[in-house]
């Protein structure tokens, strides 16, 4: 999977999901994911192009986002309600794959770069 859409795919998750989470809780903490979503992608096109300054922008805000959604997780499972906990899954999923992506295209290319 390519990088750009591993992070267009998180961060739409995380927009739809977090606000879907806002929208039947009302809980103003269910907007971070939303707002590093909207921050994810316009960056997407950078992602794309392989800027090396937007790639680690975004692989931080994806870094933070599992940090985040690692806590978030922890609560719900302990509030117990299952769609929270599954939302909050899917979200959690769809950043550690895309911080997985990521890391793999940064030792890729510079596999790349060191055989040059």
């Amino acid at each position: 999977m390519k990088p750009h859409l591993a992070s267009a795919i998180n961060a739409f998750t995380m927009v739809a999901l977090g606000f879907w989470g806002w929208k039947t809780g009302n809980s103003p903490t269910a907007m971070i994911p939303v707002i590093l979503g909207a921050l994810l992608l316009p960056l997407n096109n950078g992602i794309r192009y392989e800027s090396k300054v937007v790639s680690h922008v975004a692989v931080i805000l994806t870094l933070l986002a599992v940090l985040g959604l690692s806590m978030a997780l922890k609560g719900t499972i302990e509030r117990g309600y299952t769609i929270p906990i599954v939302r909050v899954a899917v979200m959690l999923l769809t950043a550690v794959v895309a911080l997985i992506v990521f890391i793999k295209s940064f030792i890729d290319a510079r596999k790349k770069r060191t055989k040059t």
